[in-house]
């Protein structure tokens, strides 16, 4: 069991994607610089029949769309319930962009 890593540098900052796969769920550390915990979201994946989200902010006050969105992504991705931490101190929308972009390119690579 390894975590797969994605890196992006950003105005002098570095972005950071951990990205832990399960037999049955996936867990994910956003943050830049040194590994942080921050908000922790979790969603469930959607059944066909179901149009809205299974997702909740279990931890945390800031980031929590960001933290959502991406803990939808992921479960919606791999089938799987996920775990998300995001951790950040740029606005909620720029870092939510940088870490979708890590995100997609993770994503990609790995198909």
């Amino acid at each position: 069991m390894s975590f797969l890593e994605r890196t992006q540098e950003y105005k002098g900052v570095l972005f950071h994607l951990r990205l832990l796969t399960l037999e049955n769920a996936v867990i994910a550390f956003f943050y830049e610089g040194e590994m942080k915990l921050g908000t922790l979201a979790v969603s469930m994946p959607m059944s066909v029949e179901e149009s809205v989200s299974r997702s909740s902010v279990l931890l945390g006050g800031r980031y929590m769309v960001a933290s959502r969105i991406l803990s939808e992504r992921l479960s919606a991705h791999y089938r799987k319930m996920s775990l998300v931490s995001f951790h950040s101190t740029h606005p909620e929308a720029e870092a939510l962009r940088i870490y979708t972009g890590i995100l997609n390119d993770l994503i990609q690579s790995s198909n």
